[in-house]
């Protein structure tokens, strides 16, 4: 008896120190419900789309209200979705018919799932409507599937692959600024169906130009300001499947995203 009292007091000390075997302090994954404390930004219904969410006008938009990222049935389980192939994104347009929440956002906890039906199948969630987390079927570069864009190396491992239900499980916290000066750059940390692939990452930058969200434009996506800003979800003229949306507001004092 003392030994087997020995024994376990051993493995919890290694979990312990190590972080062995410890599961995420939250849910992450495809099919995670929204917890009460959080707001649902899309819940497959038309309904949702429109009351939540508007076309983003930058300086390549072209769209017309309302929203015509069409609403359709899921694919894989019941219930409907929506389609980010909008037509007036079509040959890749991006900018042209982005839609981003009517809200704007900090510091926040966010959940997304998507689905690629097609190969190269090409969208984005933008944090804050500036930093891109890509969604790119087939790229396992810098520049592709659920990298930090342009700013980590891709996790392409953890992709459930073509026709599947995909989750982004995102910690973000905005740059800081003191004086109207950057002080700490915005930080990240990412799940990727339920794997944690970025861990605190400083996000440099708005890549893409000004096309690509706010800041884009300025010192060449440098020129980060402090303003908050909405989700967005990028047409890229591609059928790229978008569901369960929510998001958690937070106060992250320390710059620390990790979960």
């Amino acid at each position: 008896m003392k030994n087997s009292t020995f024994v376990i007091a051993v493995l919890i000390l290694f979990i312990v120190s190590t972080g062995a075997a410890l599961p995420p302090k939250e849910k992450t994954g495809v099919g995670v419900k929204a917890p009460k404390k959080a707001e649902v930004l899309f819940d497959g219904s038309e309904k949702m789309l429109h009351e939540n969410w508007k076309y983003w006008e930058g300086p390549r938009f072209k769209a017309q209200m309302p929203i015509k990222w069409e609403i359709q049935p899921d694919p894989v389980d019941k219930g409907t979705v929506m389609n980010s192939n909008d037509p007036a994104a079509a040959g890749g347009l991006y900018g042209a018919a982005d839609i981003v929440t009517k809200k704007e956002f900090r510091d926040f906890r966010l959940h997304v799932e998507f689905l690629i039906p097609k190969k190269g199948g090409n969208s984005g969630v933008y944090l804050q409507n500036r930093y891109e987390i890509q969604i790119l079927d087939g790229d396992s570069t810098r520049h592709g599937l659920a990298t930090v864009i342009n700013e980590t190396e891709s996790p392409y491992f953890a992709y459930n692959g073509l026709g599947k239900w995909n989750a982004y499980d995102i910690q973000f916290r905005a740059a800081r600024f003191k004086d109207g000066k950057l002080t700490e750059k915005a930080m990240v940390t990412v799940y990727f169906n339920g794997q944690k692939v970025h861990v605190n990452v400083p996000i440099n930058q708005v890549w893409g130009g000004p096309n690509s969200g706010l800041d884009g434009g300025n010192d060449g996506g440098k020129g980060i300001t402090d303003v908050p800003g909405g989700i967005k979800l990028q047409a890229e003229g591609h059928d790229v499947l978008y569901r369960n949306i929510w998001i958690e507001e937070l106060e992250i004092d320390k710059a620390d995203t990790d979960f």
